[in-house]
């Protein structure tokens, strides 16, 4: 990738969020933005992205302390919404996030999807619902397809 090239797309007002420890980055991610459509009501939907700790300080509970600080961060929005790889569930159930058993996102574009249930991918969805409209709804977002389509540079969060 050339050093101009964007990591996200500028109209997901991505937010990073850095956890430090001694003047060294330990973990990283990024939080991307969206108006979301689901089940005839509109959400301001958060999803997390680029989730990473440092190889040589994994299990030291650094990449748990900033994912919980993040989803902290989100509970001004009506809810969060990402998908994750399937061995890394328990570490976001963790963090305060809940599997939706069945759901599918719909990413990329409506004219070029990119659905998390394609083949070859193992992912779950997961979300927190933090308005009360969200929190209303949360029962409308299990065994779904969510059209969260984020654009062509970040195709699922």
């Amino acid at each position: 990738m050339s050093s101009d090239a964007l990591v996200h797309d500028p109209a997901l007002d991505p937010l990073s969020m850095l956890l430090i420890d001694n003047d060294t980055v330990v973990a990283a991610l990024d939080i991307l933005h969206k108006t979301v459509v689901h089940a005839g009501n509109t959400f301001r939907a958060g999803g997390l992205s680029t989730v990473v700790t440092r190889k040589d300080l994994r299990g030291h509970g650094y990449g748990l302390r900033l994912v919980s600080a993040a989803r902290a961060e989100m509970t001004d929005l009506d809810l969060a919404l990402f998908t994750c790889d399937r061995p890394l569930q328990p570490f976001y159930e963790r963090a305060g996030f809940q599997v939706l058993p069945g759901t599918t996102l719909i990413g990329g574009t409506p004219e070029d999807p990119f659905p998390s249930d394609q083949p070859g991918f193992d992912k779950v969805t997961l979300a927190a619902f933090f308005s009360d409209s969200a929190r209303q709804a949360a029962g409308t977002f299990g065994h779904s397809r969510i059209a969260l389509h984020p654009g062509p540079i970040d195709k699922l969060w």
